[in-house]
Formats: C-alpha cells, structure tokens, sequence
C-alpha cells in the first residue's frame, strides 16, 4: 500500500519533528534521536507532579499529542508498535520529574511494563519519587490473565493530569489514577486491519465481517462477526461492555482507530447514544481519533463511571490540540423553517392511472440503482443511481399527499418533492424542470409541451446543452420524438445517451473535470438513466 513516508526507519522522528514545528514553542524534545525520542513540555513548572506516559508510535495522537498542561508531562516515543526503550523513558522522567515526583502511566503490554518499570527503579535509584499505574480497561477477552490497555487509558492521562495541575500530591493523583483505572473499561470494532509501514498488509477481516475486540496493535480480537451496518455494530460493543459497568451516569469516549470518517463517527456517536445504555452516558469525549492504530477503519468506545473527581478533572481545560473535549449529551434541537420555506401542500387527490405510471418510473429507477452509480464511478462519484434511487423512494413514500387528478398541481408538486429529497445538482435541476412544467401546463399547454417549457429552463438555469454529456443529451430528443409515442421517445433517447460515449470532453456536470481517456467509452449515467427509465416505460 502507498504511503507518504520516506522511510519506515526515519517516521517516527520525522513525524515528531513536524508535529512540534506546530507546538508555538509550549513542546520540545529530548536530544538523542533515533534512539530516544521524547516530548516534553518547556512551560513545565518542576514544583508540580510529572505525568510521563508513552509506548509505541503508530497510535497518534496518542501520546505526544497529550503533552501539555493539564495532560501529560512527557511522552516517551517507540518505533511504531514497539515499546521505547529502558533509556529512553528513563530520559524522560528525570527531564520532568522535579521534588514533587513523577506518575508513570503505563498500558498493559508486557514491554511497556517492562521498560517503564526497570527506568522507574533507575530512577528511584537517583533519589526521586516515582510511581506507576498499569491500565488494563480492555475487556475484549475476559479470559486473559492480564487485559491490555487501550484507549481508556486518555481517561488516566486527563483526570490525573487536572489534579497534577492544580497541585494535588503524587498519592493524591496515582490514587485517582488507580480509581480511574478500576472504573475504565473499553473495547473496539474494525472492519479492516492496519497497514503497518514497511510490512505487507495482513488481510485477515473477510469480506462483510468485522472483527469486534481487535487491539490497538492489530492483534486478533475476540471472534469476526457478520457486518450489517452501524447500529448492529454499536450493539455488539455495547453488549460486550453492559455486564462490565454499574447502573449509575457514565462518560463514553469514542474513538477512530485512524481509518473512519468522520460521517461514519457522527453516526456511532448517534447510535451509542440510542443504545440500550445510552441513558447513562451523560458526557462523550469525542468523536475522534484520540488511541489509534495507523489507518485501522474501526473504533473503540470507553466508558468511565461519573464520579466527582473525574467530572472536575474531565472539564478541566488543557491545551493539547489533541484532546477534543468531553461535551454533554443533550437532545436534538428542531426549529421550524424559515418563512417561505415552508411548503404549501397541494391538495391530495386521486387517479389510479396515474399512480401508477408514477410509481413505475421510481421502480425503474430503484432496480437501475446498482448499474448506475457503477456507471457513474467511471466518470464521476459514482453516486448517481443512489441519488436517483432515493429520490423514487421518496416519491412512491409521498403518494398519499400528491395531487393525482391535477396535473399542473402534481408537476409542481413532485419538482417540490424532489427540492427536499434528491441531493446535488441533479435535484436541483429536475425540481427546476417540474416547476416550469407546471407553470407551462397551468397556461394551458399539453404534456409533450409542458415537459419541453421544463426542458427549456433548466437548460436556461444549468447551462448544458445537447452534446455536453448530460441527462439533456437523452431528454431533448426523447422529448422531441415524444409526440409519436413512449416507444419513439425511448429509441431516440437511447441513441442519444449511447452517443454521449463518444464524448470524450464533458462541458458541464462533474463529467467535466474528467479525463477524455476515463470517459470514452462510457455513457454519461444521467443520459443512461433517461434512456433506461423510457425503455421500460415503453415495453411494460
């Protein structure tokens, strides 16, 4: 898989340094690379508690992204997925660590334990006080004698860092840190693995399955489950941390593991809280990626009962960019549409001919959608049929409402419909197209005519003509050879959305920014989807 690295031995530091060019000045770094790659802060008041943490790279922005007040002292930096060595943390720790003494938190993962824990009694050996906490809040599989530490862990970073900030005592803020980690559990989804740098990609996850308790390194999770969709996905996790949390209000933080979207977060979001727990999550950090793994297209949610402290020390402000904020889960707020925007509903009536002529043209286009949008793929966003397809759905939804019997009323009807439900340019133009319809039929002219006066506006308002690789190329002859019958129009159509083919330069649509190379060959969808729709129409 193409990356943009210059090699997997210089990432990590070339990855520090660029993100502290970004730092204003608040971060530095320990000198000693390759070796030792450490972050600290340089506001760092000594007569406070350190927080150092750390482990291997790969998870950004864990954990150099946490430095800074309020957050993490220092973070010490492996090679991606490797822990840092017992040097390099050692470096760390006496870097921050002043009279007040230093906190290390530490993921449960046998080197990271190791490494921190050997610099912790080297440094203990120079005089200071150093404790350590070990995070173990994934509860992905119960049977493992020791859990692993996962994204739970920013829980520990953030609330022992408000304490540390504010002053508080090292037995004040690893006693806090301790009670955050008996509290703290958390467990993550993935539809694919992670592409480590350098290596080839495992292709474990089969296609339509998803892997449910997947570490944050990679490692095999639980049991692959049938994918079905977010909402399914949600459920899984949540059954899997429900027996582990008691019944009072919760914070959940979730987080991309480096590959979702952010479309898809905001619909995790959603569902974790329509869920079966969601009435106890009262706060949400994120959704972000805060504990990743490299590009992995999965998610974790972490869940933290809501005491006193750990409300104080999740609100208290910090100044890593990385942390998102911990926000409050309120309800969706709905205003009424603005004046003028508020549709005048025509008065539903009747004709069964009608209806379903009407529903015929939106099975037509809800049966193309598939061949569509792989239509449009070659020439666009591949979207076309989707944007088609639940347009038809819509309409055939408002059947009910539209007014049946009148035509002029039922053009401007359904251009309305389509104004609210069809996205892009193409709902913008067809709502144009039945609009002017509309106004030609209320002036008395017949159908044939009414749909050219539609014709006519949008190619007014759009700017394509025929020739321009467009829907117009199979509507305008479609509509010209309409007077001699559905079986005329559609062959007309047909040949003119085969010529577009042969239109190597598009002059208006997306098709426009597309390579003549990409194009040949290939019928314009919008075209295709004309042609098809009267086809059907004309044989059925």
């Amino acid at each position: 898989m193409k990356q943009f690295i210059n090699s997997k031995e210089t990432l990590v530091t070339e990855a520090i340094d660029g993100s502290l060019r970004m730092a204003g000045g608040r971060l530095a770094r320990l000198d000693g690379y390759p070796h030792i790659k450490v972050v600290v802060r340089t506001d760092w008041d000594r007569s406070k508690v350190a927080l150092v943490s750390g482990g291997g790279s790969g998870h950004e922005p864990s954990h150099a992204g946490f430095v800074g007040q309020g957050m993490l002292t220092a973070a010490v930096c492996g090679e991606v997925f490797a822990s840092p060595s017992v040097d390099a943390v050692l470096a760390g720790i006496l870097a921050v660590t002043g009279k007040a003494g230093c906190l290390l938190i530490v993921k449960n993962y046998t080197g990271d334990r190791l490494n921190f824990g050997l610099a912790a009694e080297r440094a203990r050996a120079f005089g200071l006080k150093v404790n350590m906490v070990i995070v173990d809040d994934d509860v992905a599989l119960p049977d493992l004698p020791q859990a692993r530490g996962v994204a739970g862990t920013l829980f520990v970073h953030k609330i022992a860092g408000a304490l540390a900030d504010q002053g508080a005592d090292l037995d004040t803020v690893t006693q806090a840190a301790i009670e955050v980690i008996e509290g703290v559990v958390s467990i993550g989804m993935s539809l694919d693995t992670c592409t480590i740098p350098g290596s080839p990609k495992e292709e474990r996850i089969a296609g339509g399955k998803a892997e449910l308790g997947l570490g944050i390194h990679g490692e095999p999770g639980i049991e692959q489950v049938g994918f079905s969709g977010a909402k399914d996905a949600v459920e899984m996790v949540v059954d899997r941390l429900a027996p582990n949390i008691g019944p009072g209000p919760h914070v959940a933080l979730l987080n991309n593991l480096g590959g979702a979207t952010p479309l898809e977060m905001a619909v995790l979001a959603e569902e974790l809280v329509r869920s079966r727990i969601g009435e106890q999550i009262r706060w949400i950090v994120g959704p972000a990626p805060m504990m990743t793994s490299l590009d992995m297209q999965g998610f974790s949610v972490s869940l933290l009962p809501l005491g006193k402290v750990a409300e104080r020390g999740l609100l208290a402000p910090v100044a890593p960019w990385a942390w998102p904020g911990c926000l409050p889960v309120g309800d969706i707020a709905v205003e009424p549409l603005p004046d003028g925007l508020t549709p005048i509903l025509p008065t539903p009536s009747s004709n069964p001919q009608v209806r379903q002529f009407i529903e015929n043209c939106c099975d037509i286009l809800i049966a193309a959608e598939e061949d569509l949008n792989a239509l449009d793929a070659k020439s666009g966003d591949g979207d076309t049929g989707s944007t088609l397809a639940t347009a038809a759905r819509a309409l055939k939804s408002a059947m009910d409402r539209l007014p049946l019997a009148d035509l002029t009323q039922l053009y401007r009807a359904i251009g309305l419909e389509l104004s609210q439900t069809m996205g892009g340019s193409s709902g913008v133009l067809l709502a144009i197209f039945f609009a002017a319809a509309g106004d030609a039929s209320a002036s008395g002219n017949d159908i044939t005519s009414s749909l050219v006066a539609g014709l006519d506006r949008i190619q007014q308002v759009g700017g394509a003509r025929p020739g321009d690789r467009t829907m117009i190329d199979a509507l305008a002859p479609a509509l010209e050879a309409l007077p001699g019958g559905l079986a005329a129009a559609a062959a007309a159509a047909r040949e003119g959305a085969d010529a577009t083919a042969k239109i190597t330069k598009a002059r208006a649509g997306r098709a426009s920014y597309i390579s003549a190379e990409n194009l040949a060959g290939h019928n314009d969808p919008g075209a295709e989807a004309v042609a098809r729709l009267l086809e059907k129409l004309g044989t059925g």
